[in-house]
């Protein structure tokens, strides 16, 4: 986990962007709280000890957020086992990689949640307000980011290219990565004036906000203020009646990485950021 210090910064991109898209405006100014984020996105190997729970019992020194670790849903397994070491957890939806974070927390005592949208876009700059984090345009991409004019079509192992500003590894491209907000075309219109740790939630199933692009998308899909979002075409091929709570059958290219704010919740307020079950038929 990498130590970011909060602060303000200009969301979205300004009217003149390459390649900027109208729900990435209007730029707002936005101040968010201090946090520490996943130097990666959060890796098979390492999902898998949730996926197994094997280790749930073992005992291990304890932050100050207690509950039973026997309350959190366990994951069901994936219809495909993409699993390779120190590549990015993949097919997951976003419930499953809250659940994640969830189980992480009854584990630890340590409040662990996936970033808002505002977050992940304030870390992605690390204080850059260039369209990317190395700079404005794509001439040094390749350095940063795997994308779809240089993956081969193929997710990569997580690290192997540069990190931003912050330290953090694939912010840029390879997978997609779950923030928590759902998407509203509009919703800086809203925030226009200035807003502080601001997150778009709604009932709505589709579509949520991911953030990053992927390794299948064009270079410009990764700048830092481009917005990708959910749809249900996504598990086209789920066998199941209803649908998977926990995998996106035909969303190889999507994955997280997880924070934990400087300041814990309240228990009142624990429950509040993490992703409720909704079942789709």
């Amino acid at each position: 986990m990498i130590p970011i210090n909060g602060g303000d910064f200009s969301m979205g991109s300004p009217q003149g962007e390459k390649n900027r898209r109208t729900d990435e405006g209007p730029t707002h100014p936005v101040r968010v709280d201090d946090f520490w984020m996943a130097e990666m996105e959060i890796s098979w190997d390492v999902y898998e000890l949730f996926l197994n729970r094997e280790f749930d019992h073992v005992e291990s020194k304890m932050g100050n957020v207690n509950f039973d670790i026997d309350g959190v849903s366990s994951a069901t397994p994936p219809y495909v086992n993409y699993n390779k070491n120190g590549y990015p957890m993949i097919n997951v939806t976003q419930y499953a990689a809250s659940q994640f974070c969830k189980w992480l927390t009854a584990k630890t005592g340590h409040y662990y949640r996936l970033p808002s949208e505002a977050e992940w876009e304030y870390a992605c700059r690390s204080r850059e307000s260039t369209a990317y984090s190395f700079g404005k345009g794509t001439k040094i991409i390749d350095q940063f980011g795997w994308h779809k004019r240089n993956s081969e079509g193929q997710l990569h192992k997580s690290g192997m290219k540069k990190p931003n500003g912050f330290g953090l590894y694939d912010m840029h491209g390879n997978a997609a990565e779950w923030v928590l907000d759902s998407y509203d075309p509009e919703a800086y219109i809203v925030w226009e004036k200035g807003v502080q740790n601001p997150v778009k939630k709604n009932r709505m199933l589709y579509p949520r906000v991911v953030r990053g692009g992927s390794f299948k998308d064009d270079p410009d899909r990764l700048r830092s203020a481009a917005r990708g979002h959910s749809t249900r075409a996504w598990k086209q091929r789920d066998p199941q009646i209803p649908k998977s709570l926990w995998w996106h059958t035909d969303a190889t290219h999507i994955g997280f990485r997880i924070v934990r704010p400087r300041t814990e919740p309240t228990k009142k307020d624990l429950h509040k950021l993490w992703v409720r079950p909704q079942k789709e038929y």
